[in-house]
């Protein structure tokens, strides 16, 4: 065969199914690729034409839909010998679901609980079917309601389920999907159908979501859910109206399940239905050759997958590696976002003999509207009842509403209490009373805000302050309160930059923080040798910003909220709260205070020239008490020309309430956005969803906060919230030309840059003791991570060396000619193949020699089946970050570690005491290395590399060139790449990196006892069947190629 010569793809297929989207989009990509050329035979040649007639290829996609002439296309097969990518004797069992289970059962693969009832004519009577009223029989086998009904042609979809009278009976039927329905309920329906054959299966209870996997060759597996229509029977649409469905991940088992699919049947394109029931999987039905629907990344792989399958089948000689470039993406556009994390300098190479084993991160949100807050003392008694009402009727604890129900209940009462007019009443606390209306005013226009409640964002506390003695009618005296603080917190949502952000830095990982550029992580986690888990904080702005890293880590499309729910678990008590080291953060917050008020007579007592951090106070600039004044009268200026925005923006209502209007804006659909407004900032109003009335709330407390004129009083604890909303304006609200508001960042930035570090400890060993007791327990769970990574990397270092000794003993010289295997083998070897290496299995071995079977890496299509990495994602807040980033630092300073190195070295440190603020995004990596090449107990085995990154980078905001117009257009700024904290060159092992953490670690003991998760734990169990699951955990196929990593 020539080199230029095309191999042709023979498309036998009804024309309706060719012209469906997602055919028409893998055939292209396939052309794309220049080797292939496809032949298309068309409605007429295959009902008409004799085979004889039919064009010649050398590989055939054909597959049975209604009216296709299977037979035919078999004669044809038979007579022209193609490549099939399916086969097609076998597609002739997807029509009879009693087939379609007798073959998933041989093959091993769970199938739902089901009984067959096989009748010759309709409504034959069956000796062996019994039905009453809560149960049918069938050969004694008993199926209570709810149980399913599925007639037995694999066609008819009129399937249905029987409810227990106990939850009022009836039935419901399921169907094809007509406009937006896909079941109908029949309430009055209690007995079975008897016009013909049916299977009877156990009803699984599934949590409203099904799971349709779709093979393209036995390796690859794509899955997604989609609501049940067993729910409500309403399909979810999505504003395209199509058929609302996410990306989900496999398990290592249900991807074997799925290979195992493609096997039995035959049929390297096929889909097939999951049920998830109670951490268990089943198939429920194979429906063949069927492809994923709008996803471009499905149609790249799809199309990528195809043509490896037909080189290897046609042109063996051929590479199939996957170019960098796929064709069809070189005139792309680039997305001109993909700038916004900079390289670092901080990502080592590794040695040769080195593999990565495990990469931890602990993250900071992205960028947030700023956190606000009202506080008020109520006495009013519906409020007060409504915080007895959530609180158990205790009158001295305290509530928190949160949920859409306990809100809009809150909201209610706040309608009524706020006063229709200003109050009238001449009297001195005039002014206080009218304070209280305003606060109250406030608390409506933020429950209001959006249109419905998502609690993500908004949450009120109500504490009980006082309380009387009243007597009950029975005599008994019982407690209570009569007033209470109620605490509104708000805003802090992440913005669509803080999306845009994390998506992109997601994106950044996975490019740059694993072997194999690029497509390397994806590749880890296609071939299920990539265990991921992500956990986040409680507070909305967090969740949100891990589930947007986990979209763009991943590589997955759609909207935010269903991949948080299927990915990101929360942990708040690792990643929330700052209770238990609260008193710490007082007494350094008043020892702050005086070293500001002393002026330049900062006390350096034990700093020095050379470790000029070892200082009390240190990076609060020496003027800071002339710049407190600066900032008071700038505060102002801003607050006065937000007030005249807020006025003029509706001069009428200025008389009435200026609470009362807030421009409509639906925050669920800013949750998916990731672009600005422009209609608003065009219109010239602010950005987001906040207007003028909320903007001057935001800005007038700060200036009524900041400084007490009565009193002659600064507050330095509101210094962190100037920065916070100056650094919001320059980046979202430029447009409103705000004068003085670039000079206020100016000096909010140099006060807040000493502040903020300063309130985790006013010194090292400060920030060491706040540090360890704020971040306890995530270094415990960050020591746990590493040493499962060891253990699991030992254990699979031994299993290796075994299954080598294994291989010397038993080459026979049938291995050594390396015969490459087909796709798909005869059924009858099948299942020997896809388990074993050319190894046999005798079924009268003994236990013990199991172990002799082993992964034969010919028959992986993965060069590294050893390979494995573990990934632990951790978002938090910024005090988390401080805090870890002080114990890291600072923890040779403890009285049990005198004497040894830190983990950071000197210019490190030195770097760190000039990064002043851990910004939106900042993040610390630790990525552990395992020399293979050195004995397991040697220490320098494995190897930890500790970077960080700043997060945020400011200086757009700093600076006035061509970047920075470009970034304030988008609102966006770009993310700091890694930096080290380690010497090039220096080797820290994990041993001494448990030694310095272990003592500010929560012990391991003190852990609740884990799930098992779905993922690599379990699978290193050192027991005899550790090589068999070994063995089913990796994809087997042709020999090695370039492309595996």
């Amino acid at each position: 065969m020539e080199v230029h010569k095309k191999i042709t793809i023979g498309v036998c297929v009804m024309e309706k199914k060719v012209f469906s989207a997602p055919m028409r989009q893998i055939l292209d990509r396939l052309q794309a690729f220049g080797e292939f050329e496809v032949i298309h035979f068309g409605d007429k040649v295959i009902l008409e034409d004799p085979v004889e007639k039919w064009p010649i290829c050398d590989c055939l996609i054909a597959f049975y839909s209604s009216g296709y002439p299977l037979e035919k296309a078999e004669s044809y097969a038979t007579l022209r010998k193609p490549f099939l990518v399916n086969e097609l004797e076998p597609q002739h069992l997807l029509h009879d679901r009693r087939k379609v289970y007798e073959q998933l059962e041989k093959y091993g693969i769970p199938v739902p609980r089901y009984a067959l009832v096989n009748r010759e004519v309709p409504y034959q009577e069956l000796d062996y079917f019994i039905e009453e009223e809560d149960f049918v029989e069938v050969h004694g086998n008993r199926f209570w309601k709810p149980f399913v009904e599925k007639p037995v042609h694999g066609d008819d979809h009129s399937i249905m389920i029987y409810y227990p009278s106990s939850a009022g009976g009836g039935m419901k039927e399921l169907f094809r999907k007509v406009g937006n329905r896909s079941s109908e309920f029949h309430p009055d329906v209690r007995r079975v159908r008897r016009e013909g054959s049916y299977i009877y299966e156990e009803f699984m209870p599934t949590g409203g979501t099904d799971v349709k996997v779709y093979t393209v060759g036995p390796e690859y597996a794509h899955a997604e859910a989609r609501k049940s229509p067993v729910v409500d029977g309403v399909v979810m649409r999505n504003p395209d109206g199509k058929e609302v469905r996410y990306p989900v991940l496999l398990t290592p088992n249900e991807k074997q399940m799925a290979r195992e699919v493609c096997i039995a049947f035959r049929q390297a394109v096929c889909g097939f239905d999951l049920l998830r029931c109670e951490g268990r999987s089943y198939v429920c039905d194979v429906n063949g050759w069927s492809f994923v629907k709008n996803s471009y990344k499905y149609y790249d792989d799809a199309a990528c997958v195809l043509r490896k399958m037909f080189l290897e089948a046609k042109a063996p000689h051929l590479s199939s590696a996957i170019p960098p470039i796929l064709p069809w993406k070189v005139n792309e556009p680039v997305q001109p976002t993909e700038g916004l994390t900079r390289q670092g300098s901080g990502l080592g190479t590794f040695g040769q003999s080195e593999e990565l084993r495990c990469v931890i991160a602990v993250m900071r949100h992205g960028d947030r509207t700023p956190k606000q807050k009202v506080k008020l003392k109520v006495t009013e008694e519906k409020l007060l009842n409504l915080m007895l009402k959530y609180n158990g009727g205790r009158p001295r604890a305290e509530t928190k509403l949160k949920s859409a129900v306990q809100l809009q209940d809150l909201l209610d009462a706040t309608r009524i209490l706020v006063p229709r007019s200003r109050p009238g009443r001449e009297s001195d606390s005039e002014a206080e009373d009218f304070e209280h209306a305003e606060k109250l005013r406030q608390v409506k226009a933020v429950l209001e805000e959006g249109g419905h409640f998502s609690g993500i964002y908004r949450k009120v506390q109500l504490k009980p302050l006082k309380w009387v003695k009243v007597t009950k009618s029975t005599g008994d005296e019982e407690e209570r309160p009569v007033e209470a603080l109620m605490v509104l917190k708000y805003g802090g949502v992440l913005t669509h930059a803080g999306r845009k952000q994390a998506e992109e830095l997601g994106r950044y990982f996975r490019n740059n923080m694993y072997p194999g550029e690029g497509t390397g992580l994806l590749r880890l986690h296609s071939t299920y040798r990539h265990d991921l888990k992500i956990y986040s904080s409680d507070e909305g702005r967090v969740q949100m910003s891990a589930a947007a890293f986990a979209k763009g880590l991943l590589d997955l499309e759609g909207q935010l909220t269903p991949i948080l729910v299927s990915l990101v678990s929360k942990d708040s008590s690792m990643l929330d709260g700052l209770d238990n080291a609260s008193i710490e953060m007082e007494e350094a917050k008043a020892r702050l205070n005086e070293i500001i008020k002393s002026g330049s007579k900062m006390i350096h007592s034990n700093g020095s020239s050379d470790c000029p951090w070892m200082a009390d106070g240190v990076g609060l600039p020496p003027n800071a008490s002339e710049l407190l004044p600066k900032l008071v009268k700038l505060t102002k200026k801003v607050t006065e020309q937000v007030r005249q925005l807020a006025k003029d923006e509706d001069e009428d209502l200025a008389e009435t309430n200026p609470y009362d209007v807030i421009p409509p804006y639906d925050q669920a659909k800013a949750l998916g956005k990731t672009n600005i407004d422009v209609d608003r900032i065009a219109a010239g109003l602010p950005c987001g969803s906040e207007g003028f009335l909320l903007m001057y709330a935001r800005w007038r407390k700060l200036e009524r906060d900041l400084y007490n004129e009565r009193k002659e009083r600064f507050d330095i604890t509101q210094i962190p919230d100037v920065y916070d909303s100056c650094k919001y304006d320059l980046l979202h609200n430029a447009h409103l030309n705000l004068e003085g508001l670039d000079e206020l960042f100016k000096v909010a930035q140099l006060l807040a840059d000493g502040v903020i570090p300063n309130e985790y400890g006013i010194n090292p060993k400060q920030k060491l003791k706040i540090g360890s007791k704020i971040a306890r327990r995530l270094l415990g769970k960050l020591l746990i991570d590493l040493r499962n990574t060891r253990e699991e990397a030992i254990s699979v270092a031994e299993l290796k060396s075994s299954q080598d000794q294994v291989s010397k003993s038993t080459k026979t010289e049938k291995e050594d000619k390396d015969y490459p295997p087909k796709l798909f083998i005869k059924a009858d070897d099948t299942r020997r193949s896809s388990t074993t290496s050319d190894i046999s299995m005798d079924q009268d071995d003994d236990d013990d020699k199991e172990t002799q079977y082993r992964l034969d890496p010919k028959y992986a299509n993965v060069k590294t089946p050893e390979r494995h990495v573990r990934t632990r994602l951790y978002f938090t807040s910024e005090s988390h970050i401080h805090s870890l980033m002080n114990v890291l630092r600072y923890c040779n300073l403890d009285e049990s570690l005198q004497g040894e190195d830190s983990l950071v070295c000197h210019s490190a440190l030195e770097r760190l005491y000039k990064t002043k603020e851990l910004d939106y995004m900042s993040y610390i990596v630790l990525r552990m290395f395992e020399n293979t090449a050195v004995a397991l107990e040697d220490p320098k085995r494995f190897r930890i590399e500790l970077t960080f990154s700043r997060g945020a980078d400011l200086s757009p905001l700093e600076k006035n060139d061509s970047e920075a117009s470009s970034l304030h257009q988008e609102h966006t700024l770009p993310i700091m790449g890694p930096e080290r904290l380690q010497e090039v060159g220096s080797y820290l092992t994990l041993e001494k990196m448990e030694k310095m953490i272990r003592p500010f670690a929560m012990p391991a003991e003190d852990f609740p006892p884990p799930s098992t998760p779905a993922g690599f734990t379990g699978y290193f169990a050192k027991s005899a069947s550790v090589l068999e699951r070994l063995v089913n955990l990796w994809p087997f196929h042709k020999n090695a190629n370039s492309n595996g990593k």
